[in-house]
């Protein structure tokens, strides 16, 4: 492997006599500059294995051309060789402040130049093979978490389609709802990391479901006060089956299930909880999950047109929906359009 030295000596016989040195030693390629400013340009485009550098210079002595460069990115472990005066002890006391690594004293000793340039060359080498290690893990965990989030992701998705064989509503509605629910998160302003995990967290929203008996989750008619007692269970049901995961997905799921039928003015369930006091996630899933279990079919019921889910939806904006929550998704329509066409029905 072939070295990089830079050398910055505004002395002409110095440059010479070192750029001779270091091609003495082989795998070398010198690069010497008698002007500090253009070698501190030149180092903010190159990485090289070792520089050394005078003390003594114009425009900028070897302390500030060290301070400036340790100031580049991923220009902190370059081993800096810094040439002084024997007598010069502060000036070495501040180089070392700065960032110099070790030191050589006028008159140059070859033999010492050559050892001193050699063992940090040799530290330069461990620097990047440690750097190349660090990447190697950060790239090992990187397939480690994806492998992780891809399993959490298959488990969600399982979850949810155990709710979905028990229920009439169809896999396509958990796209669409989750999808909804997206949009509206991102133009509420929530981050990135939020958006992505309420898609991920929304399908579970009545995973409660699966706890739910046949004669009332499947009846084709209006359920019967007694039966719709029992009916409201799921949210619990769902909370009592997530909670308590280390995931943060069945964290973010299990209080959807339990707040997504939360109305606004405190007038829905479980808790009868109000306002702001429902979690954001749950605001945001109750306005995509109305709307799409309204226009789409079911075996008790046709579905109803964009318009009139629409209307309704506006019309219970601050009783049973976050006003916020509704503003957002009527102002995406046309994503909602396009979500609703992408995860269509199969007849």
């Amino acid at each position: 492997m072939e070295h990089k030295v830079l050398i910055v000596d505004d002395t002409e016989a110095n440059l010479i006599l070192f750029d001779a040195l270091v091609r003495k030693l082989g795998n070398c390629q010198p690069v010497t500059f008698s002007s500090p400013v253009k070698a501190l340009d030149w180092a903010k485009a190159n990485d090289p294995d070792l520089i050394i550098v005078d003390y003594m210079m114009p425009a900028l002595d070897g302390i500030e051309f060290i301070r400036l460069l340790r100031e580049l990115p991923a220009k902190e472990g370059i081993p800096i060789l810094m040439i002084t005066a024997n007598d010069q002890k502060q000036v070495r006391y501040r180089a070392l402040d700065v960032g110099a690594s070790d030191f050589l004293t006028k008159p140059v000793d070859k033999i010492e130049f050559l050892a001193r340039v050699t063992n940090m060359l040799a530290l330069s080498d461990v620097r990047k093979k440690l750097a190349d290690h660090a990447a190697w893990l950060a790239e090992e965990v990187r397939k480690a978490t994806a492998e992780i989030i891809q399993r959490e992701r298959e488990t969600v998705v399982r979850l949810s389609k155990a709710a979905e064989f028990r229920d009439p509503e169809t896999g396509a509605h958990i796209l669409r709802m989750a999808h909804y629910s997206e949009l509206i998160a991102r133009g509420l302003g929530l981050s990135v990391a939020d958006q992505e995990l309420l898609l991920e967290a929304a399908p579970m929203h009545d995973i409660g479901k699966v706890g739910i008996a046949d004669n009332i989750l499947l009846k084709p008619g209006r359920l019967d006060p007694e039966e719709f007692e029992i009916m409201k269970r799921h949210a619990i049901l769902g909370y009592e089956i997530l909670k308590g995961s280390s995931s943060k997905v069945l964290q973010a799921g299990a209080e959807i299930a339990r707040a997504h039928h939360e109305k606004f003015d405190g007038s829905g369930y479980p808790n009868g909880t109000k306002g702001k006091d429902i979690p954001i996630f749950s605001r945001i899933v109750a306005v995509a999950d109305v709307f799409d279990a309204l226009t789409s079919e079911r075996p008790y019921k046709k579905a109803w047109s964009l318009e009139r889910a629409a209307e309704h939806i506006k019309a219970n904006s601050g009783s049973h929906f976050d006003p916020e929550c509704v503003a957002v998704f009527f102002n995406k329509w046309d994503a909602v359009l396009e979500i609703r066409q992408r995860f269509k029905d199969e007849d």
